[in-house]
């Protein structure tokens, strides 16, 4: 029972590390959205979104009234950490510069992160974001 309770401990420890590890920006770069751009992710998104961004952010995104400086979540020239889904990613689950804190640690799960990085694709210009595709009925792209 011991040994068991020692391994389970080991593998919390291991999976706790690996969590926590920042992806760099070369990493980050590299990595592409597991969730599609539709409109039930940006759905999904929107409602992440108005639960844990509005704060500094705004309700649209535009961070015109934050209270600390955040980034225009509309105005893709003005990101300083990147603009491709990786580099977005990045920067909400481990955070950005002195302001923006790491949301890996606030309970967002990595799903809830990629549909935030659909809903900030959908605040941008249209000829900016991606090419929106269509949800079946179960909401699974078709």
């Amino acid at each position: 029972m011991r040994r068991r309770w020692i391994v389970a401990a080991l593998v919390a420890s291991v999976s706790a590390v690996l969590i926590a590890a920042d992806l760099s920006q070369a990493d980050a770069k590299k990595l592409a959205n597991p969730v599609p751009f539709t409109r039930r992710s940006i759905d999904q998104g929107y409602a992440t979104f108005q639960q844990n961004c509005t704060g500094c952010h705004g309700k649209d995104g535009k961070a015109d009234m934050a209270i600390v400086p955040a980034t225009d979540l509309t105005a893709p020239k003005l990101f300083k950490s990147g603009v491709s889904d990786g580099e977005i990613f990045r920067s909400i689950r481990d955070g950005a510069g002195d302001q923006m804190p790491p949301f890996k640690y606030q309970g967002l799960s990595e799903t809830e992160i990629w549909q935030l990085v659909a809903f900030i694709h959908s605040l941008w210009p249209e000829s900016a974001r991606p090419p929106l595709q269509a949800d079946d009925k179960k909401g699974k792209r078709m």
